[in-house]
């Protein structure tokens, strides 16, 4: 119990600022801009600026991070896949199949994930949580898009998709950081500087915008919730499970397996939400998922604290 309690208290700031975003939804100063504003914030200035700065911490002479990306990208590959042959036997509509793509695997690795990890496993795990933040990013923007589009009534349009990918921000402040790191690169003081203040901010930034968003959704009727709840606790329980069976009989180094689940464990995250708005999906379905999956974070971030312990 009292294992619990201290890895509850751990991710209790976090959620604190989530709730604080909540209650300010109810406000007029508030509106769906600010998620969209905030967000844009986090996306092209604040979690680029955290990834850089994560990544400029490496040590690739000390450690190997090949095992890292090889099983978190077989992981997220797998649970991509998994929709096929579950919405065969299911008899699942094309559109829920496609849903299913981002519902599995993609969990809010970058908002919540960094900051729980950063929390509970102190800034020497920034490295690592910046790059499974990074690989769920490029599988999200490759197999899952392309795996969309495929089941899709349209036409895959390959270069459009090859152009959002080097567009994207996430991957080019990998690049950036990788960069720094491999070529010993050294920054002028102000700069980073500048880098480290952007990158201290994101945290309380995205948390209020995620209790923002939160705010802006009604509960509705509890029995709409019991598919949701299936969903959720699949996603938040039993796929990360078999994912630390796995890595439990891998050469993975112990942080990094803890890292590993934890970011597995993860509520579905805003981006996959985005994403069934642009691609006409199960949008109400995402919705509630992200809404339930955040909420039982409370609950679940700390049980899988305790575990892994």
């Amino acid at each position: 119990m009292g294992s619990f309690v201290t890895a509850f208290e751990t991710v209790l700031p976090l959620f604190l600022v989530i709730i604080v975003g909540a209650l300010f939804s109810r406000t007029k100063a508030s509106s769906e801009e600010w998620v969209e504003i905030l967000n844009k914030y986090a996306l092209w200035v604040g979690f680029p600026a955290l990834v850089i700065a994560s990544l400029m911490q490496l040590e690739i002479g000390d450690k190997t991070y090949l095992t890292l990306i090889l099983l978190n990208s077989g992981y997220i590959v797998f649970a991509v896949l998994l929709a096929i042959p579950l919405s065969k036997i299911f008899g699942f509509s094309t559109q829920m199949k496609r849903t299913l793509f981002l519902i599995l695997p993609f969990g809010n690795v970058a908002y919540l994930g960094i900051p729980v990890l950063q929390n509970s496993m102190g800034d020497e795990i920034l490295p690592v949580a910046a790059i499974i933040s990074a690989v769920y990013v490029f599988w999200l923007l490759t197999l899952a898009i392309i795996l969309i589009e495929i089941y899709g009534d349209e036409k895959i349009n390959s270069k459009k998709l090859l152009l959002s990918l080097a567009k994207n921000p996430l991957l080019i402040s990998v690049f950036i950081g990788l960069a720094i790191v491999l070529f010993n690169i050294q920054l002028p003081d102000f700069a980073e500087k500048t880098i480290t203040l952007f990158s201290q901010s994101v945290t309380a930034v995205v948390l209020f915008s995620l209790g923002i968003f939160l705010g802006m959704h009604h509960f509705g009727n509890l029995r709409r919730w019991m598919v949701v709840s299936g969903w959720t606790l699949a996603a938040m329980l039993i796929l990360p499970g078999i994912f630390w069976g796995v890595l439990q009989i891998s050469s993975i180094a112990p942080e990094q397996l803890r890292a590993s689940v934890l970011d597995a464990a993860m509520p579905m995250g805003l981006t996959p939400y985005a994403l069934s708005i642009q691609y006409k999906l199960k949008t109400t379905l995402v919705a509630r998922i992200v809404v339930l999956g955040t909420l039982l974070s409370m609950i679940l971030i700390p049980f899988w604290l305790v575990i892994l312990s």
